[in-house]
């Protein structure tokens, strides 16, 4: 049977003409039976996986389809209103967005409407966050684009010498396809078009392959590295981005859209070197949905508790904007940048080309990565702000699935977009039931309804988007605050913002994640280590610079390291050591040692007096006898600390300091013995407080003291 030991000795203390016993009772441990049968604990392990209950299966159907969890409790007269206003809002805005960055991507205008389309039915079943928008992402669609250009040129086929601009009119696009040509051009284009389609959906399937695989090991613990301040930041410095990306729309600038490290700062150059070419009717209508839009949000929010639901400024503006732009002919009088044509119908389903996969293979890594992050960085953020739990790997899953399910019916890769999801939150979504309603828009639009949409200007949905990123733009007004609780965390906080912002979005929140990650080592290499001062009638012992009237033990110092002890912060915790209790052990010995050199060579020299400077160093006692450690905060020891503590103890040891710990937890008094750290009969210094290790020091040391008198 194991024990663990501590204070067992008696003591006799001098108090007035009397004698006082002080008893110090051995405390008995029994640890608890570990089963270390490897062999055992698999069986066990794949009883509990393999065995099949009713129950169980319950369980695992729930939690594989969130729907089935939230579908039947679903409050019609609460949510059904603003899922509703904000799925027809999200689903006319993707129109466009769809159309635009399928060309970014390298692909046809209806293959970015499919990939809107499946992505949101497919994360409406498997997704457990209520708010976020899962569908076509700018950055992802630039991965995928310069994939596709590069397959299509291995193939033989001619790429255009650059990607077409975002803003290109959809209706002059679609006409040009549709162009009388030749019948080899034709086909020329069409294997073209089909071969691009081939490699995004090839790519997207193999993405989609590692984010379920990431989820099937269980790698969604990679989502607690992105703290509170790290996706506040993210999202304010990519709303920058947004914002930056918006903006031509607002003045109707036909200029490229700037992708890459630093788009934000390039986007804004080629903003102010066309400032001249401004299209004033586009300007004029951005500024009155400007007026209409922020009022009315406002009043929104300002009257949101007695609202049953907020006010569809947002649908009423794209209406009138849209009657407005087609009855006053804006696009043929003023030249007015508008959504265009779509292309409607659907495709017969097709596998990926599987001859693909080696060569798309790792160029689906990052991408995976990517979405990823993105979708679980949204999902905890909206999770914590509206208050309730998303798991992190179910979200891999799900991202995993809106990419795997969608390629075998031409679709590229997705993942949650922080512009949509904005706008999603803002006009009221309660559950992903608004994303059903998306889907519902984007198959109208697919179907039937695609010609009403020709004169609705792109300014009009910049404007909503630019609107809708108040809130995450608002969150400079909370660094006063913050830097007042955690300093850290705000220097965390601007970090991921600046990267995000002038850097790139993904690029940006890996810097944060990178960054808060060297915060937590920096804070365990250079940790707090004060010493300790007794509370009067307690048995605490308290911070002696954090509190006052605290009272010390004569002779006895008390230390207390808050934080692990391992190879990173072992120098640091010797330092602080040696500094707070002012005696460096192996200074002293080695001054110590010079001394007696010094004195043996002047007493020969001298015929045998002695120096009394040399003396008076060599007979100078010290301060104190004893020195306590205070391990209740640190969590663990490596074999770097279990050393380092030994040459600590061995070297106070050599010059009559003894060094007791105190309040280790279970895991490091469990270290230290399998390290050997106690000498067999030493396992009594190890003391279960602060008070029972101060007053064995005391008791000892006044025993020593009645020793030697008698």
């Amino acid at each position: 049977m194991a024990e663990f030991n501590n204070v067992s000795s008696v003591t006799e203390m001098p108090e007035g003409d009397d004698v006082k016993r002080s008893f110090h009772h051995r405390i008995f441990l029994e640890p608890q039976e570990k089963k270390r049968n490897m062999k055992s604990l698999v069986v066990k392990q794949a009883k509990k996986t393999c065995s099949c209950t009713p129950a169980k299966v319950k369980d695992s159907v729930f939690s594989f389809f969130p729907v089935l969890q939230w579908l039947p409790k679903y409050k019609l007269r609460e949510y059904l209103l603003g899922d509703i206003m904000s799925g027809v809002i999200v689903g006319v805005l993707l129109v466009p967005q769809s159309i635009a960055y399928s060309l970014l991507a390298g692909q046809e205008p209806i293959y970015g409407l499919y990939t809107s389309f499946f992505s949101s039915i497919i994360y409406f079943i498997f997704g457990t966050s209520r708010h976020i928008s899962v569908g076509i992402f700018g950055v992802i669609c630039l991965m995928v684009g310069q994939v596709v250009d590069r397959e299509i040129q291995r193939a033989g086929y001619d790429v255009e010498p650059a990607v077409p601009s975002v803003l290109a009119d959809t209706a002059a696009y679609v006409n040009a396809s549709l162009s009388p040509v030749n019948h080899t051009s034709q086909k020329l284009l069409c294997d073209k078009s089909c071969y691009a389609i081939a490699v995004g959906a090839t790519m997207t399937f193999i993405a989609g392959v590692y984010q379920v695989a990431m989820g099937f090991f269980q790698v969604g613990f990679v989502s607690v590295y992105l703290s509170d301040s790290l996706l506040s930041g993210f999202v304010t410095g990519a709303s920058f981005t947004i914002l930056t990306s918006q903006a031509k729309y607002l003045l109707g600038l036909d200029i490229p859209r700037s992708s890459g490290i630093g788009s934000l700062i390039a986007t804004w150059i080629n903003i102010f070197r066309n400032i001249h070419k401004t299209n004033i009717c586009d300007l004029i209508t951005s500024f009155l949905c400007l007026l209409v839009l922020i009022p009315t949000k406002e009043l929104n929010e300002h009257f949101k508790s007695r609202l049953k639901a907020p006010i569809p400024v947002e649908l009423v503006v794209i209406v009138a904007a849209t009657l407005a732009s087609h009855f006053g002919k804006l696009r043929e009088t003023y030249g007015s940048s508008v959504a265009g044509r779509i292309p409607t119908g659907f495709l017969p389903p097709r596998p990926p080309d599987w001859n693909l996969i080696p060569n798309v293979a790792l160029d689906a890594i990052p991408i995976a990565i990517i979405g990823f992050a993105i979708t679980v960085s949204l999902s905890e953020m909206f999770a914590k702000k509206h208050g309730y739990a998303v798991k992190a790997n179910q979200e891999m899953y799900a991202i995993g699935f809106c990419n795997i399910i969608p390629s075998f019916f031409h679709c590229f890769t997705t993942s949650a977009a922080l512009a949509k999801t904005l706008v999603k939150e803002s006009t009221g979504c309660r559950t992903q039931m608004s994303g059903m309603v998306t889907s519902l828009v984007i198959l109208l639009v697919l179907l039937v309804i695609a010609p009403l949409f020709y004169s609705l200007q792109k300014c009009v949905l910049a404007v909503i988007t630019i609107v809708n990123l108040r809130g995450a733009l608002r969150k400079f007004k909370d660094l006063p605050k913050m830097w007042r609780l955690s300093r850290v965390d705000t220097v965390i906080w601007l970090v991921t913002m600046a990267a995000s912002a002038l850097i790139s979005t993904e690029i940006g929140l890996l810097v944060g994640v990178c960054f808060s990650m060297l915060c937590v080592i920096f804070r365990t290499q250079r940790p707090e280590a004060p010493l300790l001062g007794w509370v009067a009638e307690s048995e605490t012992y308290e911070s002696l610079s954090a509190y006052k009237n605290l009272q010390t033990k004569p002779g006895i110092v008390v230390f207390r390291f808050e934080a692990p002890l391992y190879y990173i912060n072992k120098e640091c915790f010797k330092s602080a050591l040696y500094k707070q209790t002012g005696v460096n052990p192996v200074w002293v010995k080695a001054a110590k040692k010079k001394a007696a050199k010094r004195m043996l060579r002047e007493k020969e020299d001298s015929g045998g007096n002695q120096t009394g400077i040399s003396m008076d160093f060599v007979s100078e006692p010290l301060e104190f006898h004893t020195i306590v450690i205070d391990c209740c905060a640190i969590q663990f020891l490596d074999t770097a600390g279990i050393r380092t503590l030994k040459e600590v103890c061995k070297d106070y040891r050599e010059i009559d300091v003894q060094v007791l710990l105190a309040q280790c937890n279970p895991s490091v008094r469990s270290s230290l013995i399998r390290g050997e750290f106690f000498k067999e009969g030493e396992d009594h210094l190890l003391f279960h407080s602060v008070h029972q290790a101060v007053d064995f020091a005391l008791g000892a040391q006044e025993h020593s003291g009645t020793s030697a008198v008698k």
